[in-house]
This record gives structure tokens, C-alpha cells and sequence, in this order.
């Protein structure tokens, strides 16, 4: 949560709208923010924690754990529309990667803005994609790896 705090002109340059959610109490977010992400980064982490308690927001999304009564750390990218344009689920020994959130938000705002498709690793100013019957069998002439 504190790498996603430390991106958040970034993510609100982009419209992105963070919301995190646990199983935790309202009381536990407020401990925590006060003694460990503000001790991160000023003022802590600047979006709405929102507690789901009984794990009907984490259920929902399939991330729920009923015998230990805890949400698995995901990351959800919704569209304008509602739609889960893309997910992440992580054990929580493993962290996620801002960057790449960023990223796949950039390329989901490009392909909605153009209706281009972005390849593997794409970023901003790389090449896109023109779907359609002209590119199929010749994607290689106009995109490799790495490219």
C-alpha cells in the first residue's frame, strides 16, 4: 500500500481510483495508518481503506478466505463501465509491482481511447496493434519481443 501511495500523483494524473479493502476493522486501518504508513511516507496512504468484515467484498471478487477469515491480496483494474478489465492475486509473500499496475492503466486507456491492442510489454509511445483482417499471419512484420 505504501508503493501505491508513493504513486499517487501518478495514478490520479491517470483518473485512477484506489480503494483498498481488507477484513481488518476500521479500528485496525486507523492504527495502521497512524503507526505505519504515515512513518512511510507523509501523510500515509492518501485513498479509502474500507473494512470487509465477514468477507462479502472479498467473496464477490474470489479472494476470500473463509477458514482463516481473511482477503487475499489482489488488485483489481475496473473500467469506466464496471468491467474487470484485469487481476491480481498474491500470496501475501509476495509483493506487487506499482509499475506494472501503471502500466496496464496506460494500456487500458489507450486501447479504450483507440481501440489499437497493445503486445506484451508494451508502454507508452511503443507500438500498437490495428486489429483486423489485414494483420492477421503478419502481427511479425509490425511487432516482436522486446520491440
Amino acid at each position: 500500500m505504501a508503493a501505491v501511495a508513493a504513486q499517487a500523483d501518478t495514478l490520479n494524473k491517470l483518473g485512477v481510483q484506489i480503494l483498498s479493502v481488507s477484513t481488518d476493522s476500521r479500528f485496525t486501518h486507523k492504527i495502521w495508518q497512524e503507526e505505519e504508513l504515515t512513518k512511510m511516507l507523509p501523510g500515509g496512504f492518501p485513498y479509502p481503506m474500507l473494512s470487509d468484515q465477514g468477507g462479502r467484498i472479498g467473496t464477490i471478487y474470489g479472494v476470500y478466505e473463509e477458514a482463516a477469515g481473511v482477503d487475499f491480496r489482489g488488485r483489481f483494474i475496473i473500467d469506466p463501465d464496471g468491467k474487470i478489465q484485469a487481476m491480481e492475486i498474491l500470496t501475501p509473500e509476495v509483493g506487487r509491482e506499482v509499475k506494472e499496475l501503471i502500466r496496464q492503466v496506460q494500456a487500458y486507456q489507450h486501447v479504450r481511447a483507440t481501440g489499437e491492442v497493445t503486445p506484451a510489454g508494451w508502454t507508452p509511445g511503443k507500438t500498437t496493434l490495428k486489429p483486423g483482417p489485414a494483420l492477421v499471419g503478419k502481427v511479425w512484420e509490425v511487432w516482436k519481443p522486446g520491440a
